[in-house]
């Protein structure tokens, strides 16, 4: 990528024990890589809060606030009020309603629980005018049957992203179909993610994000360790050459899709040349 390139990280775990007391550090070295902008996904009440405090002060951090699917049973009752008292004192910092979704890999919460929370995130982000961030996990069917009541509900579409997607060509496009963006993180790097790979490859340019959902899901070259925003510019390298384009161009059309989705600023100019 040119020292002119910058690119998003549209999810990040911010608030991670990994990477605390390192913040402004990590922060620094995505600028530095060409990063203009992240936004910090919260998955819980305290993690919400603590993500808005991230954002707060920090011109590059933009937050999204949610209750991961894990801990569906474990939602207070007041989780609506608290979440939407949240986003409307800190319109601006807050451009996501998430991280939502199904996951029915571990289980950690019954089946009924994640479907009700994920319905109730749907109807949130649609009452407050935000885009939802959408995780799927080992439940592709009930989470676009859910995504199609959304669209239905409400005029025909849903504004959102399937985050860190791992569904096949077909989930793909139904996700496309319904509104929503696809983006894809790490594991698109892998040479062994074939299936991944070809989907990312046929992804509509209009819909594409790239994000590293760190700490999770390092990229290659360094799989295995705690990830960083700083590395979704090797997500914008495998993406390209998987499209047939220049980094910058990948890195310019998938910043000017978050900044739609998202409502973002124009891109902060980065501090130092891009690797």
């Amino acid at each position: 990528m040119s020292a002119r390139a910058c690119c998003i990280d549209t999810h990040a775990h911010l608030d991670d024990e990994r990477l605390a007391g390192r913040l402004d550090e990590i922060l620094e070295r995505a600028a530095g890589a060409g990063v203009s902008r992240v936004i910090a996904v919260g998955t819980s009440l305290g993690s919400s809060e603590a993500v808005v405090g991230i954002a707060r002060g920090r011109d590059r951090v933009r937050a999204a606030v949610g209750i991961h699917p894990h801990d569906s049973a474990r939602a207070p009752a007041d989780w609506p009020a608290r979440l939407t008292a949240l986003a409307r004192e800190s319109e601006g910092l807050v451009v996501a309603v998430g991280e939502t979704g199904l996951d029915f890999h571990y289980m950690n919460s019954p089946r009924e629980a994640q479907e009700e929370l994920f319905r109730a995130h749907l109807e949130l982000a649609r009452r407050l005018g935000l885009p939802v961030v959408v995780h799927s996990r080992e439940a592709e069917e009930p989470t676009m049957a859910i995504l199609a009541e959304a669209a239905s509900a409400g005029g025909g579409s849903v504004r959102g992203v399937m985050h860190c997607f791992s569904g096949g060509a077909g989930m793909m496009r139904r996700a496309v179909e319904l509104g929503l963006h696809v983006s894809f993180a790490g594991p698109v790097t892998f040479r062994n993610a074939r299936a991944l790979r070809e989907v990312a490859r046929e992804a509509p340019a209009g819909r594409l994000l790239v994000e590293t959902d760190s700490p999770y899901l390092a990229p290659e070259p360094y799989r295995g360790q705690a990830n960083e925003p700083a590395r979704v510019v090797e997500v914008v390298k495998a993406l390209a050459a998987l499209r047939g384009v220049e980094p910058d161009v990948l890195a310019a059309e998938t910043s000017a899709n978050a900044r739609r989705l998202f409502g973002l600023p124009e891109e902060l100019e980065s501090e130092t040349p891009a690797v």
